[in-house]
């Protein structure tokens, strides 16, 4: 970095440099206010690009870890060819701030629509972030260099670090609590954008005495209308986007601080994804879950209290409230939103029949990890229906330690069931649920269903007296799909889904989300 303080003006006596002609402290404190502004930006369009790579990829940890450290090189690769601009430093930061405004701020917006088109998504993302983390790698090198002979030596870079972190940690608060639940992704960019425009506009214009303005303030302007008009058609990007992907009409989407949550319909049919993953099609759901649910009701004798862990759609729920042995149902499930869609849309009340407004339950919006750890039992019956292991924040709830928690709750002779992944396309995954809950002291047994939408699909039962998975389930007569005959066949897995040795999934190995990233990416490859 020796060459950023090159021809600093000599200190007088107190240390402290001579202001360059022209210049007023004013000048400089707009300056130091730039830094802040840019970091603010910089690392808002990191977290977009890593965010947006966990939608779309899924496995976060893999997404943010590889995302930031590209983005991290390429700043430095910018930071680097930072010495190589000479002469008019203030004019390359305005033409630097106007192309991250462009790339930046149209960056989601541009990533969701090349999703569904691109053949090789990755590549096209990485080359995103490599270019939009080399401008921002150019901004504060050029913006000391601007600021040199404005602070004394000692001040200039303590001065640039302390609004650069402060940045920093705005950016980090404001993205998850605010930007992504209320502006949305695309928008986020957007304003984002403008900020990085604005700084460009006001550096031209305060100092407008000292350079040719009339080309970069054309070229900011032009960047600035192109964002403006980004906000407002930025719902009509995200559904065009959605419709591409999924190739089905959206008529609901909300991004929440949880997921990215996806309603569409084609016909008469509904489907729900979470992050792009289908959840559920009103086709055939009720196979899915009368094999979730029946197999593990029909196996106590009187199942008065039941947990349902995820299942905000209310589905699960639906069926335990045909039982009428059933008293109470506590329904945890972490996104509001959800619940709440569930709960008033009339379509999806008339699927679920209305049972998350069924006095005999009651939900709670909550991360169910940390809720099974202040819970109290018993539950004759508890029903495990979450997402599948797609990332580690979802992994954690198929480890042992949640599992020694759940089967704290379950009542001596109560069942549990586990939705556990499809055992045809990945049967390392499936297995891996099953050796889990036995490593926490469960006993289990896998079974499987054929639901057209997904495919050959898994479960894992579990209890604490063996002869209750072992036993045959007393199934209720009017159901759709299950009967006595075709719950016994669940239990019969061909070579091909057969048992296998597995891992026991463990907080600190998270086995089974890499095992399902890489079985499904053969799968889907």
């Amino acid at each position: 970095m020796s060459d950023i303080f090159d021809d600093v003006p000599p200190a007088d006596a107190s240390g402290d440099a001579a202001p360059a002609e022209g210049w007023s402290r004013t000048h400089a404190a707009i300056l130091l206010l730039s830094v802040l502004v840019v970091a603010t930006c910089g690392l808002i369009y990191e977290l977009l690009a890593s965010t947006l790579a966990s939608y779309l990829l899924g496995d976060s940890v893999t997404q943010f870890s590889t995302v930031i450290g590209t983005y991290l090189f390429a700043m430095g690769v910018g930071s680097y060819l930072s010495r190589f601009v000479r002469g008019d430093e203030l004019g390359a930061f305005i033409r630097v701030e106007v192309m991250i405004a462009m790339l930046g701020g149209w960056s989601a917006a541009g990533l969701f629509l090349a999703y569904p088109l691109a053949d090789d998504f990755r590549l096209l993302l990485y080359a995103l972030v490599l270019l939009i983390g080399l401008l921002v790698g150019l901004e504060i090198p050029l913006l000391i260099r601007i600021l040199r002979g404005r602070f004394a030596f000692r001040e200039l870079v303590s001065n640039v670090l302390t609004y650069d972190y402060v940045g920093a940690l705005i950016a980090s608060l404001a993205f998850p609590l605010f930007l992504v639940p209320h502006l949305g992704m695309i928008r986020t960019g957007m304003v984002f954008g403008l900020a990085n425009v604005a700084v460009a506009i006001a550096l031209l214009l305060v100092l407008r005495e000292q350079r040719r303005v009339a080309g970069d303030l054309l070229a900011s302007a032009l960047v600035a209308i192109s964002l403006i008009v980004g906000l407002f058609v930025a719902e009509r990007i995200q559904r065009y986007s959605e419709v591409a992907y999924y190739g089905e009409g959206v008529i609901h989407a909300r991004s929440t601080p949880y997921q990215r949550i996806v309603l569409t319909r084609r016909g008469g049919e509904l489907r729900l994804y979470l992050n792009g993953n289908l959840q559920f099609s009103s086709r055939d759901e009720y196979r899915y879950h009368e094999a979730l649910v029946w197999p593990v009701l029909g196996r106590v004798a009187t199942p008065r209290h039941v947990l349902i862990l995820g299942g905000g759609d209310g589905l699960a729920a639906r069926e335990v409230l045909k039982d009428k042995a059933v008293e109470h149902i506590d329904l945890v499930d972490l996104d509001p939103e959800m619940t709440r869609m569930f709960r008033r849309t009339p379509q999806l009340v008339a699927l679920n029949q209305g049972s998350l407004t069924n006095p005999r339950l009651t939900v709670t919006n909550a991360d169910a990890f940390r809720w099974v750890r202040q819970a109290r039992g018993p539950y004759d019956a508890v029903i495990v229906d979450f997402p599948d292991p797609t990332e580690y924040s979802l992994g954690k709830l198929y480890t042992e330690s949640f599992y020694r928690e759940v089967s704290r709750l379950l009542a001596p002779d109560g069942v549990m069931v586990v939705q556990s992944t499809s055992p045809l396309v990945a049967p390392r995954s499936y297995w891996t649920v099953a050796s889990t809950l036995e490593a926490s002291g469960l006993s289990a047994r896998g079974y499987h269903v054929y639901v057209p939408s997904f495919g050959e699909w898994g479960y894992t039962l579990a209890a604490h007296d063996p002869a209750r998975v072992a036993s045959a389930a007393v199934l209720p007569a009017g159901l759709k799909f299950l009967t006595p005959a075709a719950e016994r066949l669940m239990f019969d897995f061909p070579p091909d889904m057969a048992r296998r040795a597995t891992p026991v999934n463990r907080l600190d190995n998270q086995a089974l989300v890499r095992s399902f990233s890489e079985e499904w990416s053969h799968y889907e490859g």
